[in-house]
């Protein structure tokens, strides 16, 4: 890899480090022999890996260290994506500390596949084998130019509504599932139309802040931040101005809480209906429970989640697990990560976080089973997620798109959520944030 882009890529990282999202965590080195290769199955082995927010694998490490005596995991959680990203790339950038298996998430793939040949071809270890077990645009995407495969596949991200049923109710409005879900229907105008009314209504906030909203929006088109062909696709894009001032709109009738983003007030602002909604994409569930918790709610704080997305399909987010060049136990690696992506894996990840499947065998279990979330008033998370999967196909993600998302639309639109900037001002502010820090 070329000089100045590890440059580049190094003070994005560092722009990072200043946003609400970036205090990176730290991962701990990889461990193993200077001969690169894997232990023998039946050696002692200690392997590490990195993931991010909610991944839901606790007890998956339990299970496969109970059926692999030798193999010891060291686990690093990091709080959210974006100081993963910064972790990683800190860690390549010095040619040091990477874990043995590390998460990639779909927001800054792009910025992987440019390193791509710092990973290791999973081919080598059979993933060619199981292709047909994921939907067809999450292998390929894990996919380099160059046909290397260097991701198997975790989650995706299809996308639905959580509402605060005592907010609804206070307001007079539905608060069944279906009900919503009808009342709900339709394109973006229209959820920001119902909002408007709740909030001259109640006086509250229908949304917690538009970084979330905004992201969603974005998702949606059939190119944002990049063009299929990889040109930046911000400054002149009519169809994304339109989209924004339309977000701008709801943010001056109230609509918005301006929430810090993964804060909400140490998950207070759910309990006390500081909001009504709240974008929920599969692994958005997990993390969404775990703030209420934190807050010291439970189940009967009335959040619910329905079958219905303003603007239709949607995919935010979904993970791939990768093993890098400098792991000293690649096939060792690769055992574990296609362990905990088989279909079998999955479905358990996903009902100990709310995540949505990436594997075709579980996504169909999981429509089939339709288990009630108690902690969502018994809403079947898993069957509407994969009612929501319909029609999703993941939107082409250039390098700096989780960039351009937290480090350039996050901060204008934390000024217009505040009042400080009003559409025109927050646009250009946006677009003065992508020239300074250099995006590509």
């Amino acid at each position: 890899m070329k000089a100045h882009t590890w440059r580049r890529l190094g003070a994005i990282a560092a722009a990072g480090t200043v946003s609400a999202l970036a205090l990176a965590g730290c991962a701990p080195a990889s461990s193993g022999g200077a001969d690169g290769d894997a232990a023998p199955s039946d050696e002692p082995v200690t392997l590490t890996i990195t993931t991010f927010g909610t991944f839901g694998y606790d007890d998956l490490y339990k299970e496969y260290e109970d059926a692999h005596p030798n193999v010891t995991i060291e686990a690093t959680n990091i709080d959210t994506g974006g100081n993963a990203r910064t972790d990683l790339f800190t860690k390549l950038g010095a040619g040091s500390g990477v874990s043995d298996i590390v998460a990639i998430e779909e927001g800054w793939l792009g910025a992987v596949m440019e390193v791509s040949d710092q990973f290791a071809d999973l081919r080598d270890f059979g993933i060619e084998d199981r292709k047909a077990d994921w939907v067809d645009w999450k292998y390929a995407a894990g996919t380099d130019a160059a046909g290397r495969v260097i991701g198997y596949g975790t989650d995706i991200g299809p996308t639905g509504l959580c509402y605060s049923t005592k907010a609804f109710e206070a307001a007079g409005l539905p608060t069944d599932r279906e009900e919503v879900a009808s009342l709900l229907e339709g394109d973006w105008a229209h959820y920001f139309e119902v909002g408007q009314e709740y909030t001259d209504e109640t006086g509250k906030a229908w949304f917690d802040h538009s970084g979330f909203v905004w992201n969603s929006i974005v998702n949606q088109q059939a190119e944002g931040y990049y063009t299929k062909d990889g040109e930046l696709n911000v400054e002149g894009n009519d169809e994304l101005r339109e989209n924004f001032d339309l977000l701008a709109e709801a943010v001056k009738g109230g609509q918005s809480a301006a929430q810090a983003a993964w804060d909400w007030n140490g998950g207070k602002s759910f309990i006390d209906d500081t909001f009504a909604t709240f974008v929920c994409p599969g692994w958005m569930l997990g993390v969404v429970q775990g703030a209420i918790e934190g807050a010291g709610g439970d189940a009967a704080s009335g959040w619910d989640f329905a079958d219905v997305f303003p603007g239709g399909a949607g995919n935010w987010g979904g993970a791939w697990l990768s093993i890098p060049e400098s792991s000293q136990h690649k096939e060792a690696a690769a055992e574990l990560a296609d362990w905990l992506t088989q279909p079998e894996q999955q479905v358990k990840q996903s009902a100990a976080a709310g995540n949505f499947p990436s594997t075709v065998e579980a996504q169909q279990t999981l429509a089939d089973e339709a288990t009630p979330n108690e902690f969502f008033n018994g809403s079947p998370t898993g069957a509407i997620l994969a009612s929501r999967a319909e029609g999703v196909v993941a939107q082409f993600k250039g390098p700096d798109d989780s960039v351009i998302q937290e480090n350039v639309f996050g901060p204008a639109l934390q000024k217009l959520d505040r009042g400080e900037l009003d559409a025109d001002g927050a646009w250009d502010e946006a677009l003065k944030l992508m020239t300074e820090l250099d995006v590509k």
